[in-house]
């Protein structure tokens, strides 16, 4: 089965009718061209990297192709058109699905997507790190951090919001497909090769919310609250003499050099070693304190500020027009293809069917036949010892 159970659970309960698709992407013409533009007014010439149109290095259909990052250490920039544009206002789900192939064993950079407003005005050519964007999902790898973004603008706030708990992605080099959904009942779910990996409430998940609680600011610890555990014990007394014993003592079993000449060398004087007897400075011991009250606990009250708000899936309350993708790239070569942008998660799990899903086990099987033949190849190699022969160049004669 390559759908899991949570995943069918969750097609079931939507239904496809008056379903909309608001971009798929294949990747399979050259008019892809026309359909996308290159931000090359975001940076300089110099700093931005250059697409290439390929299936990769293994495949299951040369003909099935993506976008690919091909220079390393630069930034890549890149955007379309949405076929019409997704409002928050109208009350439904918002799908976004695509697939990532890294296959230059990546150390960092960022592979996500982002769906854009911006309307006639977006600059195309322009779009990059600084532009407002509605949701950016997808992996972003860099040394030990491996995560999964999704970021949701919120509307009250005017900020874009980090899932407080990252979620994991994947790092290997095959393609694997990044699915979240975002529903105006205020709840999201992330799936990764059409598994459910999280969900849950945007209020739990994201601070779009002010705390419902905050501590009462007429209320402050009372000066006689008696929070220390523990209490030098009045009865202890330091020993006499305690102080006399000193931290160090002339090593006993030091003898002076025979060849020591007092003349020449002065006084001769033992070595200091550690006091066995010396235990430190002195301190009481302590006892538990018959006033303590346990930790002061700040009464809570509740926050003024605090409103649910049933707008909090809305990240394009004014419509969103446009996807792209805005990366860098310490080590280039990941590969984008099978872009869903829709409200239907039946649908974009179909696309999934006919498209991804299609390749996956067909590049896996060329990957490993792959490094079959280059691994027989090495083995076909002569040894170091045969291909020195004879230094002396000549035949042994015995």
């Amino acid at each position: 089965m390559k759908f899991s159970t949570i995943a069918t659970l969750a097609i079931a309960a939507i239904p496809a009718v008056n379903a909309e698709v608001f971009l798929k992407e294949q990747f399979n013409d050259e008019a892809w061209k026309d359909r996308w533009t290159i931000s090359s007014e975001w940076k300089s010439e110099s700093e931005l990297g250059e697409w290439t149109h390929t299936a990769g290095k293994y495949y299951a259909d040369e003909n099935d192709k993506g976008i690919q990052t091909s220079t390393d250490a630069r930034f890549y920039g890149i955007s379309a058109k949405l076929d019409k544009p997704f409002n928050s206002s109208e009350g439904k789900d918002i799908v976004i699905q695509y697939s990532v192939k890294h296959e230059q064993d990546i150390d960092c950079g960022g592979a996500y997507i982002k769906l854009l407003p911006g309307g006639d005005s977006f600059n195309a050519k322009k779009f990059g790190g600084e532009t407002p964007y509605g949701i950016m999902f997808g992996p972003d790898i860099c040394g030990a951090t491996k995560r999964t973004h999704v970021i949701l603008h919120s509307e009250r706030k005017n900020e874009n919001l980090l899932i407080n708990k990252d979620i994991p992605c994947e790092k290997d080099k095959f393609s694997h497909l990044y699915t979240l959904v975002v529903r105006p009942n205020n709840t999201f779910e992330v799936f990764v090769d059409n598994k459910s990996v999280r969900k849950g409430k945007l209020e739990d998940e994201f601070s779009f919310l002010e705390p419902k609680e905050i501590k009462d600011p007429a209320q402050s610890k009372p000066k006689d609250w008696v929070d220390e555990k523990k209490i030098p014990d009045p009865s202890d007394v330091k020993p006499e003499g305690y102080d006399d014993i000193p931290s160090e003592i002339p090593d006993p079993e030091a003898v002076k050099p025979d060849d020591w000449d007092d003349e020449d060398d002065g006084e001769w004087e033992p070595p200091m070693i550690d006091n066995p007897e010396y235990k430190g400075p002195w301190t009481p011991k302590m006892i538990d304190n018959p006033d303590y009250k346990g930790p002061w606990v700040h009464p809570m009250i509740p926050n003024p500020d605090y409103a649910y708000d049933e707008k909090m899936y809305a990240v394009c309350p004014n419509g969103c027009t446009h996807v792209g993708f805005e990366l860098w790239q310490v080590k280039s070569g990941t590969i984008f293809d099978d872009i869903f942008v829709g409200d239907s998660l039946e649908e974009a799990q179909k696309f999934a069917e006919e498209t991804f899903f299609k390749k996956k086990d067909g590049e896996k099987a060329m990957y490993d036949e792959q490094n079959k033949m280059d691994a027989n190849e090495e083995d076909a190699l002569p040894d170091d010892d045969d291909e020195i022969g004879d230094m002396d160049g000549f035949e042994d004669e015995f």
